[in-house]
């Protein structure tokens, strides 16, 4: 009796161990090359954002868009500064490539000290290193109190920027917040937003888009021509694409 006992449990255990796995073994692999591929139609699905992943923490970012001659040549140069930027306390946050334009590159830096980073942007070493890392033409700066971000992880790595006047903060960030859902219906999930520190009349907005095709129809629609008027926009908002590469 015990021997037959004995024989059940051990078939008992050998089917549990050779039942198969119902996890997901794939891991998530990047890999990085010197051309990014023109948006054509992206369509990733998502979750609804989570309330724990708002954070509305201020923080400080100096955010630059140059245009480099060669983003391989380029991206050793920059990284070989590191060191210097993480002194005056300047931290990597984002970088990313141009869709249209795969030469642009935008920088993200989050800043401990304002006063610092525009004293940085306006050091003629810093220029003069741009130059020889082969960045051509005038970089813009933008120097910037993000109030909002969605630090959820998503699975797309293709976002756009947005930048315009408001005629008043409050107002247009009470509009913006309303349109939300509307926005993740056609293919936009907003991912954080803030304005110039010196005149918060000055908004940029970034976004992560999950469906190319519904958020450029989007753009051209007349409800969010709607939309910009009641929150007090002045003009169109300027829009940029980009893929995250870091």
């Amino acid at each position: 009796m015990k021997s037959y006992r004995f024989l059940i449990a051990l078939m008992w255990v050998l089917l549990i161990i050779g039942a198969p796995s119902c996890g997901n073994d794939d891991a998530d692999t990047e890999t990085e090359t010197d051309t990014v591929a023109t948006d054509t139609t992206t369509t990733v699905t998502t979750q609804p954002t989570a309330a724990s992943a708002i954070d509305t923490t201020p923080i400080q970012l100096m955010l630059i868009r140059q245009k480099v001659r060669n983003f391989a040549s380029w991206k050793p140069t920059y990284d070989a500064r590191d060191s210097l930027r993480q002194a005056i306390g300047l931290h990597n946050y984002v970088l990313g490539r141009g869709v249209d334009d795969t030469s642009t590159v935008l920088i993200a830096l989050r800043a401990d000290d304002m006063a610092k980073a525009k004293a940085y942007s306006r050091n003629p070493e810093l220029r003069q290193a741009m130059q020889k890392g082969g960045v051509v033409g005038t970089p813009n700066f933008h120097f910037l109190n993000t109030t909002w971000r969605n630090t959820a992880t998503d699975n797309s790595t293709l976002r756009s920027l947005a930048w315009f006047t408001v005629k008043d903060w409050a107002t247009w960030r009470s509009s913006f917040e309303e349109g939300r859902q509307e926005r993740e219906a056609n293919g936009i999930i907003d991912r954080a937003y803030g304005h110039d520190v010196d005149d918060n009349r000055k908004v940029l907005v970034a976004y992560a888009i999950t469906d190319s095709a519904k958020a450029r129809a989007w753009w051209k629609s007349d409800r969010l021509k709607e939309r910009i008027k009641n929150a007090g926009i002045t003009g169109m908002p300027q829009r940029w694409m980009y893929q995250v590469v870091q």
